[in-house]
């Protein structure tokens, strides 16, 4: 039975920044590495009609879910490779995630194929920030939609949650639904 005082939008609560530390690197390193995998358990075994549930009322489906964390961390890959090469601060592109949701890639494609597309993105993206130094992960990126600046430490931190946030969405649908493994 779902609680009623956790907000399905945030099962696991909003992005809270933490400050640098090697404990925390680990932490957010490792929920990087074993996403691709992690997401892969939680929709093991879902038929079409499942994948096609919205995780809450007016939410997007599953399969929604599950391409756009593709989309999404593809533009992590990319906003990590120009805070780490081009001069800071760095601004970071935004996209309209709603309107991707929408696209015939997510409509037609199987989630197998982003599932696919996430195990090679995340060894890609572990292997080149897992060395990074302090100073490195001090590297200023500004977002110009939020008018914020980040560091690529907050990038990884947000990341990490973002992974875990939607991984958590379809877990509590499949408990809430009582679907099976």
């Amino acid at each position: 039975m779902q609680n009623s005082s956790i907000d399905p939008r945030y099962p696991i609560g909003k992005f809270q920044p933490k400050p640098y530390s090697e404990e925390q690197k680990k932490i957010w390193l490792n929920d990087i590495k074993y996403l691709p995998s992690l997401l892969e358990n939680t929709i093991l075994n879902l038929d079409e009609a499942q994948l096609n549930t919205p995780y809450r009322e007016g939410g997007w489906t599953v399969k929604q879910v599950v391409h756009h964390v593709a989309d999404s961390h593809i533009n992590a890959y990319c906003r990590f490779k120009l805070g780490l090469t081009e001069p800071s601060p760095v601004t970071i592109r935004p996209y309209d995630e709603k309107a991707w949701a929408e696209l015939n890639d997510v409509k037609n494609i199987p989630v197998n194929v982003s599932i696919t597309l996430l195990h090679s993105l995340h060894i890609r993206l572990h292997e080149m920030i897992r060395d990074l130094t302090q100073d490195q992960f001090n590297r200023i990126l500004f977002h110009p939609e939020r008018k914020t600046e980040m560091t690529i430490w907050d990038l990884l931190g947000m990341y990490s949650w973002h992974g875990l946030h939607h991984v958590s969405h379809i877990s509590t649908l499949r408990e809430n639904m009582e679907w099976d493994y």
